[in-house]
């Protein structure tokens, strides 16, 4: 996992630099045309940008080495940095909330240029860029946060498409009232990406199932020598995954021979899922009845 985790750095300084030019952009061009909306899809930029700084620190301590204090590994500190970004998340969708009702009290026509227009359709050809890299490399190094930062990079992208689409129904004639409107749609996307953080964070804190058991015990079933399969528990994040058992054979095979099983299964298993998974198998005598 060493090189994984460099790689995951690398990535996440690349897309650090492109969040913070897409949020520089739109918060400045917001500012220059006095649109709400806009700024409010600056600042949630920031907040990718933002999110990716925590990511590096996250991933500074996970890459840790295994030591006497923490035997499972560093992991859980990426988990943990996870939960601050959902709370950056969560302050900032509050801010544009109140943000948007003063612009409904006291609403400011957006001053709208071709200038803008074109600065905010680039910048969502960076977050289509940002957001497949992205995701494509944290599939590739089975990088939990990397799937999830992209994935929270995309919803940035539909809401820079309902910022373009309301300035230029503004421009159009549209009332003006449109503009804090989307505002509190950009604020329902960060939501919805703090919730989305919080949940796959708590999830693999709090040791939620990561395997479903079913399929293990179709592959445990393959091996002959196995009679029956219990007590099977999963827990961690895709990019490590701890898994026990019961494994129940023959009482009559040899010590050897049981040991020579485990290993097998575990092969099965890591070829099925990865090679990040570690597996403990408690072998058992079966008696028939």
């Amino acid at each position: 996992m060493g090189n994984d985790y460099k790689e995951v750095k690398k990535v996440l300084w690349i897309i650090l630099v492109a969040n913070f030019v897409v949020a520089a952009l739109k918060i400045i061009v917001g500012a220059i045309v006095k649109s709400a909306s806009m700024t409010a899809d600056g600042f949630h930029a920031v907040s990718d940008g933002s999110s990716n700084i925590v990511g590096l620190i996250g991933i500074s301590f996970a890459s840790k080495p295994i030591d006497k204090e923490h035997p499972y590994g560093h992991n859980k500190f990426e988990m943990i940095s996870s939960l601050f970004i959902g709370m950056m998340l969560l302050f900032i969708a509050i801010k544009i909330v109140f943000e948007a009702i003063l612009r409904f009290t006291n609403p400011i026509t957006p001053y709208i240029t071709i200038e803008s227009l074109i600065a905010l359709i680039i910048t969502i050809f960076i977050n289509i860029f940002v957001s497949t890299y992205e995701n494509r490399k944290g599939k590739k190094l089975n990088s939990y946060i990397l799937i999830s930062d992209s994935l929270h990079t995309k919803s940035d992208i539909f809401v820079s498409i309902g910022v373009l689409i309301t300035l230029i129904g503004i421009k159009l004639g549209l009332p003006v009232i449109l503009d804090p409107i989307v505002s509190l749609v950009v604020s329902g996307f960060v939501l919805h990406a703090s919730y989305e953080i919080f949940k796959d964070s708590m999830g693999i804190l709090v040791d939620t199932a990561t395997v479903d058991e079913e399929l293990i015990k179709k592959i445990i079933f393959e091996f002959d020598e196995v009679r029956d399969v219990h007590n099977i528990r999963s827990r961690g994040s895709k990019s490590n995954i701890y898994i026990d058992m019961h494994v129940m054979i023959n009482p009559n095979i040899s010590v050897e021979d049981s040991h020579n099983l485990t290993h097998k299964i575990e092969e099965k298993i890591k070829e099925k899922f990865n090679t990040n998974i570690q597996i403990i198998i408690h072998i058992e005598p079966f008696y028939e009845l």
